[in-house]
């Protein structure tokens, strides 16, 4: 069969590989593989230091976003022929820590997880695969190709759940919320903002292509500008990773507002901020700041439901650039109108 593979931090390894037909063990699950999504993530893998190979092997098979068809099912495995799945990114730590022992390897506490695609692990770039039934997720053949929207539907999933843990420690009743960035997880994040019944506002920069549409289609309003924001949000999910974003959301927000990071800026990146300032604000305000990365399978089984209830159209046209498994690596290169370009396996 063939996969999309690399040496992770060579990107001139990264082609098209023959390997040989996965067996799966005991239990498994063996999947035809249909669609795997492309995220800045998959970019780091391939260009940078970031990710790492499966022990003994000497290069990795790419792509933690998945959506695939069973092949094949053991009886007792509560999968049939034809159902359609995504794999969970993250697994425990092999000599699972209290988190991970707990079902919560999202918040793996030394460091030991593995993850799919990323770290340690194949992931779903390939024309087969094959997965144990308590990493499957089983999503609804109505969905489509959207079903390759589930991972990072599950990280918005967390990032709202995140933000209602938190706001239960006061008086919570949330009217605005802002999401800065319309990539797949912004937009993915407004859906559930608007599903919850709230005031959506999405910051990005472009002014043309599908994203102020998108934004619009869904009830939200979008913005290229904070100083347009006309609303002091209660909660911001955060999804640039741009230093100088996170620090001017902070000063605009609401008291006792709630800000959820999901973005990641990278470490060489530095900017001067006024911490005192900011300190003040988070202080006087009663303001929350959290990370938030990955996600278990409780965020999986709410990303199914979110993406369920949704516009199916408005989630088709999220996947707006298909590029086959046989020239895989042009998804590396960015597009500016891109929203969530996807893998085809079958191509």
């Amino acid at each position: 069969m063939k996969a999309a593979t690399v040496v992770p931090g060579r990107p001139e390894s990264a082609g098209v590989s023959d390997l040989p037909e996965p067996s799966p063990d005991a239990g498994e699950l063996l999947v035809d593989g249909l669609l795997a999504g492309s995220c800045a993530t998959d970019h780091d893998v391939v260009h940078a230091s970031h990710g790492a190979l499966p022990p003994g092997q000497d290069r990795l098979v790419l792509f933690h976003e998945s959506l695939g068809r069973v092949r094949h099912a053991p009886a007792i495995s509560g999968f049939a022929e034809g159902d359609h799945v995504v794999g969970v990114v993250r697994r425990p730590d092999p000599e699972p820590c209290p988190a991970c022992a707990a079902g919560q390897w999202d918040f793996c506490l030394n460091g030991g997880y593995t993850e799919c695609g990323i770290k340690e692990l194949h992931g779903f770039g390939s024309q087969r695969w094959t997965i144990e039934p308590r990493f499957a997720i089983k999503v609804p053949a109505s969905l489509g190709d959207a079903g390759v929207l589930t991972e990072p539907a599950s990280v918005v999933a967390k990032a709202w759940e995140q933000a209602e843990l938190i706001g239960r420690r006061a008086y919570y009743a949330p009217r605005h919320a802002l999401v800065t960035g319309a990539g797949a997880i912004g937009l993915l994040g407004a859906l559930l903002g608007v599903q919850r019944g709230l005031d959506v506002h999405v910051l990005d920069r472009m002014t043309e292509g599908p994203k102020p549409e998108l934004v619009r289609r869904l009830g939200a309003t979008y913005h290229t500008s904070l100083d347009d924001l006309g609303c002091e949000p209660d909660v911001v999910i955060e999804a640039t990773g741009a230093g100088e974003v996170v620090f001017d959301v902070l000063r605009r927000t609401a008291r006792n507002a709630i800000t959820v990071l999901t973005g990641i800026a990278g470490h060489d990146r530095t900017l001067p901020i006024p911490a005192g300032a900011i300190n003040d604000e988070l202080v006087l305000d009663n303001d929350v700041v959290v990370g938030s990365v990955n996600a278990n399978l409780r965020h999986y089984q709410l990303a199914v439901r979110a993406l369920a209830e949704a516009d199916q159209s408005w989630l088709g046209d999220l996947i707006n650039r298909r590029v086959p498994l046989s020239s895989w690596t042009d998804v590396l290169t960015r597009q500016d109108t891109d929203v969530k370009p996807v893998v085809d396996l079958r191509a």
